[in-house]
């Protein structure tokens, strides 16, 4: 007799899935043991070597990661991935080369038209081919969702590789890797992301290896190759490890609060929107600062001198566009964060534009008033401080 009619449900997906929740279960004593024992808890990864989880590499080779080429010969040797193993990752082999973990990712990142998707195939499972058991399958995840959905899971950060695309250059060749910065039990109507290739997470692993060689001893980095760096297999598989490589360096909590860990982020888009607001390209200034403040909100550095300066980035570019009210709530922001602060570089520039801003759209500005008198009163006339543009133009960022 058939079974009645459901959703059908890719049985490695939902044996993955089922497999991870019981390990979740399984590993919270665990997790306890190990806070008892005197060091910190995290929520992962589960073991010291990150896993090389190729159970569901066709997956991923399937739409789950965006994938733009133009060419179709790819042995060639690639610029910043050609060298000797670095903390290689096993390799799948034949069969054991399965689902990539698309518990969180279900087809979330299909190939734009006019690209190539990994693989060049279509997704195994549809509502017109069910598998034996997919009903069982089904109504088992649905029945797990909804015991899970009264509990409140700890809040993490995902890093997730949701296109990859080859660009060439005069003399070399490379893959652009987009990886976007998800929070884990919250809707984030804006995305974080970055673009960064092979050579800047081999240089950012280089250099948490010289400052916590203890701590990155556990720590496994995607093995550079001589050949084949552009085929669509390839390219799924460092996707997974990158993805890998950056969740274990974010559980380790001395390592994700380091400048090292922190600049690899948003560093690169300070310095672009710096560039732009002194040349006078305020909107995509305006842009690569949201972006950086995004970044820096997703990471928990809402209070660092690299945020105020992201702040004043937004206030000078909002108020250059004439968008005066947005620009205004930047430097309540600003000021907010500093309200502890006696005394800081940007406080008297914050304070002058806010008052200048509150002005314009029918704001109080009293308290900033009395604030920067005050500040007037304690140090030297502000007259000789420079205006929130200049303090952004002239900050150096290194």
């Amino acid at each position: 007799r058939p079974d009645p009619p459901s959703v059908a449900v890719p049985v490695g997906m939902a044996a993955r899935i089922l497999h991870r929740l019981r390990h979740a279960r399984a590993s919270e004593g665990g997790r306890e043991e190990r806070a008892h024992g005197g060091s910190e808890a995290e929520d992962f990864p589960e073991s010291s070597e990150l896993e090389d989880d190729t159970e569901g590499l066709s997956t991923r080779l399937s739409g789950t990661l965006s994938f733009t080429s133009h060419e179709e010969e790819e042995d060639e040797e690639e610029e910043d991935g050609a060298g000797e193993a670095l903390g290689e990752l096993p390799q799948p082999t034949g069969a054991t080369a399965g689902a990539e973990d698309g518990g969180r990712c279900w087809g979330r990142c299909a190939a734009p038209r006019g690209s190539s998707t990994l693989g060049g195939t279509q997704a195994m499972w549809g509502p017109t081919a069910e598998r034996p058991g997919s009903s069982l399958l089904t109504r088992q995840l649905q029945e797990l969702w909804r015991k899970s959905r009264g509990s409140l899971a700890p809040q993490r950060l995902l890093f997730e590789v949701t296109s990859a695309s080859v660009v060439s250059e005069r003399s070399s060749k490379y893959v652009l890797y987009t990886i976007y910065l998800i929070r884990s039990g919250r809707f984030d109507k804006a995305p974080a992301a970055i673009a960064r290739r092979y050579s800047d997470f081999e240089r950012l692993n280089r250099r948490l290896r010289c400052r916590f060689g203890c701590d990155m001893a556990g720590v496994a980095f995607p093995r550079k190759r001589l050949r084949r760096n552009f085929t669509a297999e390839t390219i799924a598989k460092r996707s997974r490890a990158f993805e890998q490589f950056l969740s274990h360096l974010h559980s380790i909590a001395e390592i994700r609060r380091s400048p090292e860990f922190l600049e690899f982020f948003f560093l690169q888009d300070l310095r672009a929107a710096q560039r732009l607001t002194c040349t006078g390209m305020y909107r995509e200034a305006l842009a690569t600062w949201a972006n950086a403040y995004r970044l820096q909100d997703r990471l928990g550095v809402c209070s660092s001198g690299r945020f105020l300066l992201t702040l004043a980035g937004l206030a000078v570019c909002h108020q250059e566009l004439d968008e005066l009210g947005e620009a205004h709530g930047c430097c309540e922001q600003a000021l907010q964060l500093l309200e502890a602060q006696g005394s800081h570089p940007l406080l008297g520039p914050f304070l002058q534009a806010h008052i200048h801003l509150a002005w314009k759209v029918g704001k109080d500005k009293r308290r900033s008033e009395a604030r920067l008198q005050d500040l007037r009163e304690a140090g030297p006339p502000l007259q000789q401080q420079p205006t929130l543009k200049e303090c952004l133009i002239k900050e150096p960022l290194e």
